[in-house]
Order: C-alpha cells, then sequence, then structure tokens
C-alpha cells in the first residue's frame, strides 16, 4: 500500500466520519439519548477496539441500531442511569461471547444462531420500530399532519434519490445528505427554533449531556434483560461485518488478530459507552463501503477519524444544532432504516437458500415472528419484563436445537 502524507490521511479520516456520522447520530435521536455522547462513546469505542485488535482492523465503531427499540422502551420507563446498566452489560455478553469462542470455536457457537433464527429475528427487530417510523413522520390516529408528512416526504425522496447515484461518494452518505435537506426544509416552514443554538456554548457539553456523563449506572435486572440479550444477535452481524472487511481489505482477520479479539473489541467498546451513556457499539459496514471506494485500508485513518468523533462532541453549539433537528426529519429517514433493518432480516434467509418448505423452518421462523412482533413486554417477576424480541430469539435458539432436522426435513 502506497504510504500516505499525515494531509492526506487527515482527509480521508473526514470522509469516514462522514459515512459513518448519519446511522451514528441517528441512534440517539430515536431512542431519546444524547447525539454528543454518542458520538464521544463512538470515538472511544473505536479507539478501544483498535487496541484489542493490535491495530490491524480497520474498522470503524458506532451506535447499534439493533437496541433501539429497547433502549427506547428502558429511557421512558427507568432512565439514563438503567440504560447504562443494560449496555454495560451488553458489553459483557459480547465479552463473554469471546471468551467462548477462544474456548470452544467459531462454529461451535454460530449453531446456535443459524439464518433460520438470525434472519426472522432481524426482520422482527425491523418490523416492532415501523410504528415508530410513522409516528415521528406524523402519522397518528389514521392521520397524517400535513407539514410533518411534507418534511417527511422530502426526505425519504432524497435519500432514495442520492441512493442510486452512480459511481459517486454522494451514495455513501444519502442519511446525511436528506437530514441537511429536511433540516432546511423544516427551517422553511417554521419547525426549527433556534433559541437553544444561539444560548449553547461553543466548546463544551449541555447541560443534558453532562447530566448523562455523569449519572452512575444502575443494573436494573428489567433493563438488563430486555438490553443484553441483543448482543447475541448482533454476535452474527459481527462476524458478517469482519468477514466482509476482511475480503475488502484482502485479510483474513479470522486468523489475525482473530474473531475472539475483534469481538472483545466490540464488547470492550460497548462497556466504554454504557459508562458515559451512549448506545451499544457495533462495527459499521458503511466505514468498509469507504475502504471499497478509496482502496486505502491503513486502520490510522479510521483512528483520525474516531479522534474526529470525539471533537466534534466537545463542540457544545454543533450538538445542540443535532438536538434541534426536527422529528418529522428523523421520521423519514426512520421510514426508509427500519425497513431496511427488516430487509436485511430477508436478505440472510435468502443468501442461506433456506426452504420453507420445509415444515422444521415455518415452526421456527413462524413462532418468533408473532412473538417478536406481538409481545411487547411481559412481566416474570415484580418488576422484572422480557421484551418480545428477547422471548422471540430464545424461543428460535430452543426450538433449532430441539427440533428434529432428519424427520421433519421428510415433511414436504
Amino acid at each position: 500500500m502506497t504510504n500516505l502524507s499525515t494531509k492526506s490521511k487527515l482527509l480521508l479520516g473526514i470522509q469516514h466520519v462522514l459515512a459513518m456520522f448519519g446511522a451514528t447520530v441517528l441512534v440517539p435521536f430515536l431512542t431519546g439519548l444524547n447525539p454528543s455522547v454518542a458520538l464521544l462513546s463512538a470515538g472511544i469505542g473505536t479507539l478501544l477496539f483498535h487496541l484489542c485488535t493490535k491495530g490491524i482492523v480497520p474498522v470503524f465503531l458506532g451506535s447499534s441500531f439493533a437496541f433501539i427499540g429497547a433502549l427506547s422502551l428502558v429511557l421512558k420507563e427507568e432512565g439514563i442511569a438503567a440504560i447504562k446498566g443494560g449496555v454495560i452489560s451488553a458489553g459483557f455478553v459480547y465479552i463473554f461471547m469471546s471468551w467462548m469462542i477462544k474456548v470452544f470455536g467459531v462454529e461451535k457457537i454460530k449453531s446456535f444462531f443459524p439464518p433460520v433464527v438470525v434472519g426472522p429475528i432481524i426482520m422482527v427487530i425491523g418490523l416492532r420500530l415501523s410504528p415508530v417510523a410513522l409516528s415521528m413522520a406524523g402519522y397518528s390516529n389514521g392521520h397524517f399532519d400535513s407539514k410533518s408528512l411534507i418534511v417527511a416526504m422530502i426526505v425519504v425522496i432524497t435519500m432514495i434519490s442520492v441512493s442510486i447515484l452512480e459511481k459517486s461518494f454522494f451514495r455513501l452518505v444519502p442519511i446525511l445528505i436528506s437530514v441537511i435537506l429536511g433540516y432546511g426544509v423544516s427551517m422553511f416552514l417554521g419547525m426549527v427554533d433556534f433559541t437553544p443554538i444561539a444560548n449553547a456554548s461553543w466548546i463544551g457539553f449541555s447541560p443534558e449531556a453532562l447530566k448523562d456523563l455523569l449519572t452512575l449506572p444502575k443494573f436494573s435486572l428489567t433493563a438488563i434483560l430486555a438490553i443484553a440479550p441483543i448482543a447475541l444477535v448482533v454476535f452474527i452481524e459481527h462476524i458478517g461485518d469482519i468477514t466482509t472487511n476482511g475480503a475488502v481489505v484482502g485479510k483474513d482477520f479470522f486468523k489475525n488478530p482473530g474473531i475472539s479479539r475483534t469481538l472483545l473489541g466490540d464488547g470492550v467498546a460497548t462497556v466504554a459507552a454504557g459508562l458515559i451513556g451512549g448506545p451499544a457499539n457495533t462495527t459499521y459496514g458503511e466505514n468498509t463501503g469507504v475502504l471499497a471506494v478509496t482502496k486505502v485500508y491503513d486502520p490510522a485513518i479510521l483512528r483520525i477519524a474516531a479522534c474526529y468523533a470525539i471533537v466534534l462532541s466537545f463542540i457544545g453549539k454543533f450538538g445542540v444544532i443535532l438536538q434541534t433537528i426536527p422529528t418529522p426529519v428523523m421520521g423519514g429517514v426512520s421510514i426508509i432504516l427500519f425497513g431496511m433493518i427488516a430487509s436485511v432480516g430477508v436478505r440472510t434467509v435468502v443468501d442461506a437458500e433456506l426452504d420453507f418448505s420445509n415444515s422444521r423452518n415455518l415452526l421456527i421462523a413462524s413462532l418468533i415472528f408473532v412473538l417478536g412482533i406481538a409481545i411487547d413486554n411481559i412481566i416474570i417477576w415484580k418488576t422484572v419484563s422480557l421484551s418480545g424480541l428477547a422471548i422471540a430469539a430464545l424461543i428460535g435458539v430452543t426450538l433449532n436445537k430441539i427440533l428434529p432436522k432428519d424427520r421433519l426435513d421428510e415433511e414436504k
């Protein structure tokens, strides 16, 4: 690989920030967490990941979409302290999985999460969130608010238009472009309040962000049961991301530094995010896309991008500007993204060439769909509850192990 000048690396680092920015900031918007804290946790998490993986894997870590539903619910019902405890616990699930992989091997662990379980679960994650997207876009009781609908439609159309552009860097940042345009339209319609921006300081965190940072974690059993098990699903996503990243770079990261180390990096990064009040971290395919386009694979550039994210989190007015983005703007983005999450689940099933004329596959998928979508939460003891997603995942994993393959495979 050609040696790059420091100036070139700094510019390429900005490009990686643009690629990760929209998704990383979107998660706190959808969950009610602070976007400045999310940026800080993404930057710190990325640096910790590189430390755990010997600095040789060109990956950026940002906010994970898989946790959105659980984070929203826990924040609403128990507050930021319980969020911190739940996210920290999810980080320890990652760390435990990395240890399990080191001891038993990745194939043994993957056997609990085949495509017939993971695909439907990912679909459920997206479908459970779809009412939230329409609500943010202004839909309520069978009607849309006219201004909100205009803004959301412009955002959706922009995202679609930018995403189908050929041979353009803008294809990598459709979220950022659509949010900027949606923000501009919202300003024209009088939907943006600039007072908080004028009152914010240039340097430092807002009072809300500082409060989130300084709040001590609370390890609520309800929050832990709602948030931590999702890490088991994201584990499969992590393996896919590292496989893709290695294919783009032309290296086998399963051998060096090893998938146990990359998963450990995710775990340590997520624990750090939980300690400061950010969402759980995960490896970002958006940045792998930038690697594929630029053909520059230097991991140092990803670390530069992480430093940019940390610096941006400390610019007070920047954080407040993010918080003034109207809800319909993010609602338009969410309509696309939540649908895409469900579509990723469909792709998982298609890529695995699963046969749904097979009764075994039908039984597992059908129970995951019904339980995961229909059940909001079930109280299992006093204030302790399980989300429908967690119940569906548990049932799916269990059925996959106990249903005999040979006998049901013949029922066609």
